[in-house]
């Protein structure tokens, strides 16, 4: 007989037994729902603080220079926006509808509160005449087509259509060169050939044409200014067009025919016309 024998009664070893959990899905499904919750509340919060704070714009109050443009029609473009309220109101709309308005070139709008809009207006700068009645800004931009009024002093740029940004620089790049040589330009010209034309304040036309105008430029302004410089009012026009001189056309020049030395020639030139130049006009 064995001395050891089974115990029958033996406890049997307690299985490990886990608290009961929520499936996942319903864990994340009440997570997802808390800060919905949280989301809504918030967003109610800001819209009942947002409408009480959107009270009717009482005021309208503007700074800038109002050479050109006045304070009432500042006021009747926004107008039509002030009733979304102080809050609501769409400051980009605002800004579009007063830089619509002519001459004036930037708008800021900023809310002021607790009821009213402050504009703050930067009008254009006229630097010159397009065509007839249009007007040129500092960037070449043709941004008022019928001006009642233009005032004399600006210089007169014309060219074909399209063509006012082209022309404007053209203008800008040559008037603080010209200045520096005791010149001022009074008017800049583009035909619809392609040829370009300056006059100076003094009454001179140099003529440029359509081919290398910049070099024609620098030559006038170190060779052909020094020579007339002290003749202008004698002087109708400076043709720029040959290979590497000028010529020029004198206010008294002799009739066809006339006694030699009756009068200076009519365009004494500087140097030879390069072949094909006659079609350069």
């Amino acid at each position: 007989m064995s001395l050891f024998r089974r115990n029958r009664f033996r406890a049997k070893p307690i299985q490990d037994r886990r608290a009961w959990q929520w499936p996942r899905f319903v864990v994340e499904w009440r997570s997802t729902l808390r800060r919905g919750a949280v989301l809504l509340l918030l967003v109610g919060g800001l819209t009942a603080l947002t409408f009480a704070l959107d009270r009717p714009v009482r005021i309208i109050s503007m700074d800038g220079s109002f050479q050109r443009v006045s304070p009432g029609q500042i006021e009747n473009a926004v107008a039509p926006y002030t009733n979304a309220g102080f809050m609501s109101a769409n400051l980009d709309d605002i800004q579009s509808a007063v830089e619509a308005l002519p001459w004036v070139e930037h708008a800021r709008v900023q809310r002021r509160w607790p009821n009213s809009l402050h504009i703050t207006v930067i009008e254009q700068r006229a630097v010159a005449r397009w065509g007839e009645s249009g007007l040129l800004n500092t960037r070449g931009e043709l941004f008022v087509r019928d001006a009642p009024h233009v005032p004399a002093e600006l210089p007169h740029l014309s060219g074909p259509e399209g063509t006012e940004s082209e022309v404007a620089r053209r203008y800008l790049a040559v008037q603080g060169r010209m200045v520096e040589a005791g010149m001022r330009v009074a008017a800049v010209r583009l035909d619809e050939r392609g040829a370009w034309e300056m006059d100076l304040d003094s009454g001179v036309t140099v003529r440029l044409g359509r081919r290398d105008v910049d070099e024609r430029i620098e030559r006038f302004i170190h060779t052909a200014s020094a020579v007339i410089a002290h003749r202008l009012s004698e002087i109708t026009y400076v043709d720029m067009r040959y290979s590497n001189g000028f010529a020029i056309g004198w206010r008294n020049a002799p009739a066809p025919g006339s006694a030699p030395g009756s009068a200076q020639g009519s365009a004494p030139a500087q140097a030879a016309r390069k072949p094909g130049d006659d079609t350069d006009a």
